[in-house]
């Protein structure tokens, strides 16, 4: 493998990751010089004391055959009886049996046993490095067997320590023989061979068993002491804690005395976890060692206690002895990266006893410290070279779901095998006392660990101390469950109590009494617990397959190369033994969500009780019959009850709790095999291999001319001083990263966890196949952009619980569109919302709707829920004064109810008087209409209506009917026309239908009707809010030109007018892509900026196109015009009579100020133009989460946006104005131009955020702003320029002569017609074949889909039909032509996918 290797400044010096040491301690005895106190400390017995047992090992054992007459030899002691007082007799009452006896003798003059075990000659060979005790003493037979054929030569084994061992070997300290049928154990802490010492038919089962301990004598034990630490000052996040002394030497600081010729021993590696009030845990790895200590500092009664002085005469000093003291070296992190420590502390203890050296051991510290960060995605290996000989490795982790820990399931597994990890599991399950120990300390930390969690998702609530130190013994005798490892010599001293369950991870044995018994591993469920113990049992098998060799004895060139391959099997197979417990875990809470009881009333006492928020009995009744009695207890338990709360409150396990509710859904109890799937998936890496070098620290430079002689040189571990630590220097733009911003309380963090990103991942990859399907997972996307911006369009809101009632509606408008949602946040931020503003009634529907659109809220959501429910304060009073207040609101809607007649009756009397008046005015003739438009009467509204074929409908009766534009100006008592009174003023109710015939033979010929004028919508196809079928008048929400004043003289042009296109240009074919093509061709990926062409499928980059035209003054004019007034010296007076259809000028003028596609005329306005890239609402909303993440949901609300963020921004406004969602974003474009706001209070909406509507328009159009002048022009702008209508953009380039206003009208004709097919052969024909014929940008679809919209107008153009019919067209052009010709030709229609986009984002943009 190769890797990138990078210096340390170069790939440091972006951002400050954070540290991977937070604090070196030094631990032991003060070593200031000063008499140590004579009292000695021992720990008070938490438990039954002890006998006081020989302190040396046994060094040799032997048999005797006492019917050949041999004794007992000197120094030896006989075994005589069992460990419970039985006479022991082999081959009793046996002809020639030789009665064996075992004796053993204790010393230090030789090795100590370490190992024994039992032989059967002719069966098995002897294990390597064990000897065979087949002889006595006196040369007879060692045979333990009784005499006879059948039975096999039994012989004893041992294995003997290495020479040099040195006085801290482990040893057998004890041996003993127990007797199964008499009903004798094995006692605690002791081995049994498997073997039995008399296979014989005749005699009881005997078996030995020994005991391995640390046997030391003249030994002093003090409390340790904090000897020295690095820094100086404590975090204020993380103080050091008081008690790590006593944690880095769990069995005290000691003075021992040892033979002066006695090598020191290896240092002892221990690893422990300190846990936090809040629960936060903090690990720490210590290594011990030996020092030699001054014997000045001992008083009389100490030397005499160490056997330094002579017990027989007084004061004399006894020679050839040495004292030695234990200290501690100790690192504390909040990573449990156990073997990096250990490297380091390793070369500390080397570094201090080696020499002399040219640099401190602080200077190594320091620089550790400050240098080496935790590995990250930008710094995936960590090379740290302390010294040329001295390396050490740091991998990122693996980015799992599953909480971060010092955990070993390996071990756990390879300590106590597959059966009796299960019956730790169920231990633990039902909190029971469990102490774990063993003689490895650093095993202790990684197997608790493990223990609490296989449980997942429940978490230990009791106390949890994996190495306790002796000083903390006392907690054995607590009346309340615990897990607590601690060293197997305290069993020296005492006794365990006889409720606590006992696992000694040596021997790899379980002891319990009668009374704390377990339950039975069959209360378990059966099937998941049968895959669980074929899964344990099968990776046990595997174990001593993998590597297990010390991460500190790797070379450079191993780090570099073969770490990963050979250590990445042990990592898998750890991986699996998690996913077992997990499996295992989620099959036992299985179904559980479905038995949580939401709040659904003001809180009261006892709200938080787990009966009031969990089913218990139900849950119950659903599992299986056998396995009750387990789940009686689980149900019970602290950690169980914890968990209910933590699922319905929320905390800071959210991420944690819902990626078990996933793991939920996939398991099937059931079964008895496991899932193919695995369920914790592993976050792919960053693909870098980069590895990051950190080097060792700088010598000082030596003087010139000489050479730097080395000066630091060590007895032993020195103390530390801080003038020679190095302070940290700041590396040039390195700044602290920021961590998780927390939101304020009106925002709510909205980023989803990486759970639910992964599943919003795969539904949007399974969308992608189903074109319908992938349109709603869209538009689902694109609501879930809107209410991550909800936070700060409620707090600029004027009115908060409004716009929180808005967001209810458009919950409710996202279910009537049967949008897909991926995640919860749209509910999640309602929730929390409603929580901050005191709305719990509001949560309530919310959780309703949630649930009446088949949504189960998850974890984050159910917690946001209740919490909002409970902590709100809830409406007082009695229900009684709202009712009373609906039924006088029933009663007023009642009366008007009954006066709606009379209305309507006045108002046909009103229009008969009008329809009188025109018909005189018509009979004065058409100069007397010229007239009146000289000067217009002061009386009467300027109003017209035009039809479905563009022209107006008058009633053969009354020629001179009213002239009405949709959803414009209004009548003239002022009223103000909603979004859903816009389609029943299109056709008065009092008009008769015209006479029905072909709408082409009445559509107008500019030639042959040069008086006759287009319809309202080919001048001006659609407005801001014309871009759905449907209206959300539910919202209130309304149009920029709604806000008039009573007079149609007041109008006024907008101040802002913002035009967006996405209409893309592919380069690749020089073809227009348009918005619903480019959303069918996103790819369903969150980082992916690309979308797929159409005609040639290319991929490319979408662009979103920003106009912005201003037409607010400059600078203030003392006489400033009016607002509407207008340059055209034709323009009628308000007031006035209006014109007749036949003046098409006159009739545009009475249009609001924008015309066709944007036009307007007379003032000057500044404008301005952008594009920015067009990004798919997956890719949008993965960054707004980091904008908001980063910078806070703030951002979202200030002035700045549009210009620091400007994709996020207009991607967001053309989205929001797309599915005509209110939001703040038109205001900040405003604000944004005005320059920096006043400073408002915090709790004060801001008013630039909230402008007037008729100030700020936007405008979204289906083609693009500005067209290409070397390009053919697009046939419906060439129908616009022929009806001399006027437009926004005037075409630049020249106009084809092919193209003729006949070829339109032929085109039009045959749409009329029905007969598409032609329409698009004569085109065909008259563009002519590639590459010599015309070049049209846009495809022949759109071609004539634009040409029809712009002559009969876009409200009258039924866009689904004309998909049917130019489909059949096409069809049938096919058959003569070829489909591969027409595609060659552009002659295609848009896919399935594009036109269920366009269906599902609503109504076509205008032109």
């Amino acid at each position: 493998m190769e890797a990138d290797a990078v210096s340390e400044g170069g790939a440091m010096a972006e951002e400050r990751p954070p540290r991977l040491v937070d604090y070196f301690v030094v631990a032991g005895l003060a070593g200031n010089g000063a008499p140590i106190p004579e009292e000695t400390w021992v720990p008070e017995p938490s438990g039954p004391l002890r006998p006081s047992r020989p302190a040396e090992p046994i060094t040799d054992v032997a048999v005797i055959a006492r019917a050949l007459g041999e004794e007992v030899p000197q120094g030896y002691t006989c075994i005589q009886a069992s460990a419970g007082g039985h006479p022991l007799e082999f081959s009793a009452g046996l002809l020639g049996g030789t009665q064996p006896v075992i004796c053993y003798r204790r010393g230090r003059d030789k090795p100590p046993l370490v190992e024994l075990g039992v032989l059967y000659e002719g069966k098995e060979r002897p294990k390597p490095g064990f000897q065979v005790l087949d002889t006595t003493p006196y040369s007879h037979s060692a045979n333990l067997a009784p005499p006879g054929p059948g039975h096999p030569r039994t012989y004893l084994t041992y294995r003997r320590a290495a020479e040099g061992a040195g006085l801290h070997a482990l040893g057998i300290t004890d041996l003993c023989l127990v007797l199964p049928s008499k009903g004798e154990g094995t006692p605690h802490t002791y081995c049994r061979l498997p073997r039995n010492l008399n296979p014989g038919m005749w005699g009881p089962a005997v078996y030995l068993c020994y005991k391995v301990g640390l046997a030391k004598a003249n030994t002093l034990v003090y409390e340790a002491e904090l000897l020295g630490r690095y820094p100086e000052e404590d975090n204020e996040a993380f103080p050091l804690p008081e008690s790590v002394p006593v944690f880095c030497l769990p069995m005290g600081a000691t003075i021992e005395c040892w033979p002066s010729q006695t090598k020191y021993p290896v240092p002892v590696f221990s690893t422990f976890v300190l846990t936090g009030a809040a629960g936060d845990k903090v690990y720490g790895a210590a290594l011990q060692f030996y020092e030699a200590f001054p014997r000045a500092r001992l008083s009389e009664r100490q030397a005499r206690a160490l056997g330094l002085l002579s017990a027989v005469e007084r004061g004399r000093a006894l020679g050839g002895r040495a004292v030695r003291s234990r200290r501690a070296i100790a690192v504390l992190s909040h990573w449990p990266a156990f073997p990096a420590f250990r490297a380091f502390l390793t070369f500390l203890y080397r570094y201090s006893v080696s020499g002399p050296h040219r640099l401190p051991l602080e200077a190594h510290i320091s620089h550790f410290i400050h240098n080496v960060p935790f590995p990250s995605p930008q710094r995936p290996r960590i090379l740290v070279q302390m010294s040329p000989y001295d390396n050490l490795l740091l991998c990122q982790p693996v980015s799992s779901p599953l909480p971060l820990s010092g955990a070993s399931f390996l071990q756990l597994l390879q300590s106590l095998g597959p059966e009796l990890a299960v019956t730790l599991l169920m231990a633990v399950l039902t909190e029971h006392k469990l102490l774990v120990h063993s003689l490895r300390p650093d095993l202790l930390t990684s197997v608790c660990e493990a223990l609490v969690s296989m449980i997942f998702p429940l978490h230990w609530q009791c106390p949890y101390i994996p190495l306790c130190p002796l000083v903390l013994a006392d907690v054995l005798s607590a009346p309340v469950p615990f897990i607590v490892g601690i060293h197997s010599s305290y069993f020296d001293l005492h006794d365990p109590p006889a409720d606590v369950i006992c696992v000694d991870l040596d021997t790899n044995t379980l002891f319990q009494t009668e009374e704390k018994k377990l339950l039975s591993p069959r209360t378990l469920p059966r099937r998941p617990y049968k895959v669980l113990l074929a899964t344990l049992t099968t990776l046990y098998q595997q174990l001593d397959q993998t590597y297990t060799g010390p991460e500190e004895e790797a070379s450079l060139e191993f780090l570099l190369t073969d770490y990963e391959a050979v250590c990445g099997r042990r990592a898998r197979l750890e991986r699996e033994v998690q996913g077992a417990f997990l499996r295992f875990m989620a099959c036992l809470l299985k179904g559980y969500r479905d038995f949580l009881r939401p709040l659904t009333q003001a809180p009261s006492e006892g709200s938080r009780d787990v009966d009031n928020l969990f089913y218990l009995q139900g849950f119950l009744k659903s599992r299986e019959r056998p396995s009750h009695k387990l789940y009686s207890q689980l149900l019970h338990t602290q950690m169980f009850s914890q968990f209910i709360e933590e699922c319905s409150f929320g905390s800071a396990r959210h991420a944690a709790l819902e990626f078990f509710d996933s793991c939920v859904d996939k398991v099937h109890p059931e079964q008895e095999k496991p899932e193919t799937a695995p369920l914790v998936e592993l976050e792919e890496l960053s693909g870098s291999e980069l590895t990051v070098f950190i080097t060792p620290p700088e010598e000082p430079p030596a003087p010139e001319g000489s050479e730097s002689t080395p000066q630091y040189c060590y007895d032993g571990f020195p103390e530390l001083r801080a003038e020679l630590f190095e302070s940290p220097q700041e590396q040039p733009g390195a700044l602290p990263v920021p961590g998780p911003s927390r939101s304020a309380p009106s925002s709510p963090a909205p980023r989803r966890t990486k759970q639910e990103m992964k599943v919003a991942q795969r539904m949007a990859q399974k969308s992608a196949t189903v074109p319908e399907l992938w349109a709603r997972c869209l538009l689902g996307h694109c609501y879930g952009l809107w209410f991550l911006c909800l936070p700060a369009y409620v707090r600029s809101a004027p009115s908060r619980v409004r716009a929180l009632h808005t967001a209810y509606h458009v919950l409710r408008e996202m279910e009537s569109r049967k949008v897909v949602l991926p995640d919860e946040v749209c509910y999640r931020v309602l929730m929390q919302l409603c929580s901050y503003y005191g709305q719990p009634v509001l949560s309530v529907r919310v959780m309703l709707e949630m649930r009446r659109a088949g949504i189960v809220p998850n974890t984050i959501t159910y917690g946001y829920y209740n919490k909002a429910v409970l902590e709100s304060k809830w409406p007082s009073g009695t229900p009684g004064g709202r009712l009373r207040w609906a039924k006088l609101r029933n009663v007023v809607l009642g009366a008007a109810q009954f006066r709606q007649p009379l209305r309507d009756r006045q108002r046909r009397q009103q229009q008969q008087q009008q329809q009188q008046q025109v018909s005189a005015h018509q009979e004065a003739g058409s100069s007397q209409t010229e007239s009146y438009l000289e000067r217009p009467s002061p009386t009467r509204p300027l109003q017209r209506q035009t039809t479905w074929a563009g022209r107006s409908l008058r009633d053969p009766a009354s020629p001179t009917g009213r002239l009405v534009k949709s959803g414009s100006l209004g009548s003239a008592r002022g009223a103000q026309p909603t979004v859903e009174a816009g389609v029943a003023h299109k056709m008065p109710p009092d008009l008769p239908p015209p006479a029905r015939r072909s709408p082409m033979e009445s559509l107008l010929r500019p030639r042959e009707r040069p008086g006759s004028t287009a319809s309202e919508s080919s001048a001006s196809l659609g407005s801001e809010w014309d871009l759905s079928e449907s209206s959300l008048s539910s919202l209130s929400l309304r149009r920029s030109s709604e806000r008039l004043s009573d007079t149609p003289g007041s109008l006024q042009p907008p101040s802002l007018e913002i035009l967006l296109s996405s209409c893309s240009l592919c380069r690749a074919c020089d073809s227009l892509v348009y918005d619903e093509e480019i959303m069918a061709g996103w790819a369903p990926d969150d980082s992916n900026l690309n979308t797929t062409c159409p005609f040639c499928a290319c991929p490319f980059v979408p662009l979103l196109s920003v106009q912005t035209l201003d037409s607010r003054p400059s600078a203030p004019s003392p006489n400033p015009a009016p607002a509407g007034a207008s340059s055209s010296k034709d323009a009628p007076l308000p007031g006035g009579p209006g014109p007749v259809l036949s003046d098409r000028r006159l009739c545009l003028a009475l249009d609001e100020p924008q015309l066709c596609n944007g036009h307007t005329g007379g003032a000057s306005r500044r404008v301005e133009s952008g594009a920015w890239a067009y990004l798919s609402p997956l890719v949008l909303r993965k960054e707004l989460e980091s904008l908001v993440e980063n910078e806070g949901s703030e951002v979202l609300a200030l002035p700045e946006l549009p210009a620091a963020h400007p994709i996020i921004f207009w991607n967001l406004l053309w989205y929001f104005q797309r599915l005509r969602l209110p939001s703040i974003l038109p205001g900040l474009v405003l604000a944004s131009c005005d320059g920096p706001p006043p400073p408002q209070l915090p709790q004060a909406p801001s008013p630039w955020l909230m402008p007037d509507p008729a100030s700020v328009q936007v405008r979204l159009l289906w083609d693009i702003l500005t067209p290409d002048p070397s390009s053919c022009p697009p046939l419906y702008v060439l129908w616009r320029v022929h009806s001399q209508i006027p437009q926004r953009v005037v075409w630049p380039g020249p106009v084809p002569a092919c193209l003729s206003l006949a070829l339109l009208e032929s085109v039009l004709r045959h749409v009329g017609l029905n007969e598409v097919h032609k329409a698009v052969g004569l085109l065909l024909e008259t563009l002519g074949p590639p590459p010599a014929g015309l070049h049209l940008q846009r495809g022949i679809y759109r071609e004539i889909l634009f040409l029809t919209m712009a002559a009969m107008g876009k409200d009258h153009v039924d866009i689904v039909a004309f998909d049917k019919k130019y489909k059949s067209a096409f069809n049938k052009l096919a058959s003569s032509m070829g489909k591969e010709e027409l595609r060659q030709r552009r002659a295609q229609m848009p896919t399935t996918k594009a036109i269920d986009c366009r269906k599902c984002f609503g109504a076509p943009l205008e032109c």
